[in-house]
C-alpha cells in the first residue's frame, strides 16, 4: 500500500510540474474545448445536449458569456438558455469573454491551484506515514 501511495504521489508531482510548465498550452486547449462546446450548444436543439451543459458550466463558473465580448452580448438574442443575464443588462454591463476569463484563471489564479496541490501533497505524505506505521505495527504483532 505504501508503494502504491509513493507511486501515486510521484505521478501527482510530475503532473503538477508538467502543468505549471505548460500552462499556456493548457489554457489554449481549454479555450479550444470551450469553442467546440459553444458551437455544439448553438447547433443543438434539445435541452439535454452535452454541449449546453458544458457551456452553462463554463458560464456559471467563470461568470462569462460567449467566446468574445460581441458574441457574449448578442447570444441572449437567439439563445437565452446559454447566458444567464438578460439582453438589456448585457448591453449596459457586458460580461467578459470566456476566453479572457480562462486566461485570467490560468495566469492570475494559479496560486489557488498551487495551494490545492500543496494541501493534497501534505495529506498524501500523512497517508504514507500512517501506512508505514500500520505496516510496522502488523509486522511486530504476535497475532500474525
Amino acid at each position: 500500500f505504501f508503494t502504491c501511495l509513493v507511486i501515486l504521489f510521484a505521478c501527482e508531482v510530475a503532473a503538477g510540474i508538467w502543468g505549471f510548465v505548460n500552462k499556456d498550452q493548457i489554457a489554449k486547449d481549454v479555450k479550444q474545448f470551450y469553442d467546440q462546446a459553444f458551437q455544439q450548444a448553438l447547433m443543438a436543439d434539445s435541452d439535454s445536449s452535452n454541449g449546453k451543459a458544458v457551456v452553462r458550466t463554463f458560464h456559471e463558473t467563470l461568470d462569462c458569456c460567449g467566446p468574445d465580448a460581441v458574441v457574449g452580448t448578442l447570444t441572449p438574442l437567439w439563445r437565452d438558455d446559454l447566458c444567464s443575464k438578460d439582453f438589456l443588462k448585457n448591453l449596459l454591463q457586458p460580461e467578459a469573454s470566456c476566453h479572457k476569463k480562462i486566461d485570467e484563471l490560468f495566469s492570475g489564479k494559479l496560486y489557488l491551484i498551487g495551494i490545492a496541490a500543496i494541501v493534497v501533497a501534505v495529506i498524501m505524505i500523512f497517508e504514507m506515514i500512517l501506512s508505514m506505521v500500520l505496516c510496522c505495527g502488523i509486522r511486530n504483532s504476535s497475532v500474525y
